[in-house]
């Protein structure tokens, strides 16, 4: 399978053209894939946690594209799951909206280079997952939430711009990314997330925060002040 680690769109190549286990993947995550874990893809030892097992086919995905020596991480409830796990691939059963549980997978393995929720796509459980996780995320690692067209989804608890949604909530947390300009009109938007949040990227069906620490911008005045002509 590693012949298909080093061609230019590996991870859609692999999909398309290698043996492995059963994936579904929309067709336009493979660019977004590339383009926030590529930079992470050149580091030793990654570790990489994704929530939502299915039939193990994204788990051998993700060690052809991080190679042999990263730690796989897979998360799901249906105990069926255990069977895929393998060498540094590791699998752990139990409820997203667990933090309980999430906090021990954590402790286990964390801190993490990439989160990646593919997990059951509900609105209270994306939620409770980045709620319980992101602080697990390492200084400039990187948060993916993906199949978030769930949140207009009415089955999925979503709905066009409805109060309660994953979309609903990020939208939220633009506010504190600029945090450190809203002091004066609500200090409470400067937050842990201000400090340590570099940005958050919506596409179609996801969303994503990369991090890095983040002082307090310094407002820049610099170089020769124009003369007045008068």
């Amino acid at each position: 399978m590693t012949e298909y680690n080093n061609r230019p769109g590996a991870l859609e190549n692999f999909v398309r053209l290698a043996p492995h286990r059963f994936i579904m993947k929309w067709s336009n995550y493979f660019d977004i894939y590339e383009e926030l874990f590529g930079d992470q893809r050149m580091k030793d030892n990654v570790c990489f946690l994704e929530i939502g097992v299915a039939r193990g086919g994204s788990l051998q995905m993700w060690r052809n594209y991080f190679g042999p020596l990263a730690t796989i991480v897979g998360v799901d409830i249906e105990p069926n799951c255990l069977q895929f796990a393998e060498d540094r691939t590791h699998i752990r059963i139990g409820d997203q909206s667990d933090k309980i549980f999430l906090a021990d997978v954590a402790k286990e393995f964390g801190p993490f280079d990439i989160i990646l929720d593919d997990g059951g796509h509900q609105m209270s459980q994306q939620i409770q997952s980045f709620e319980a996780l992101y602080h697990h995320v390492k200084p400039t690692g990187v948060y993916m939430v993906e199949d978030t067209h769930t949140s207009y989804w009415p089955s999925f608890g979503g709905g066009a711009r409805r109060e309660g949604t994953f979309i609903e909530y990020m939208k939220n947390k633009i506010d504190e990314v600029n945090g450190f300009h809203s002091i004066v009109a609500d200090p409470d938007l400067m937050t842990d997330f201000t400090r340590s949040t570099f940005s958050i990227a919506f596409y179609d069906s996801i969303v994503a925060m990369r991090k890095r620490p983040r002082p307090q911008p310094d407002f820049l005045q610099i170089g020769e002040a124009q003369q007045d002509p008068t």
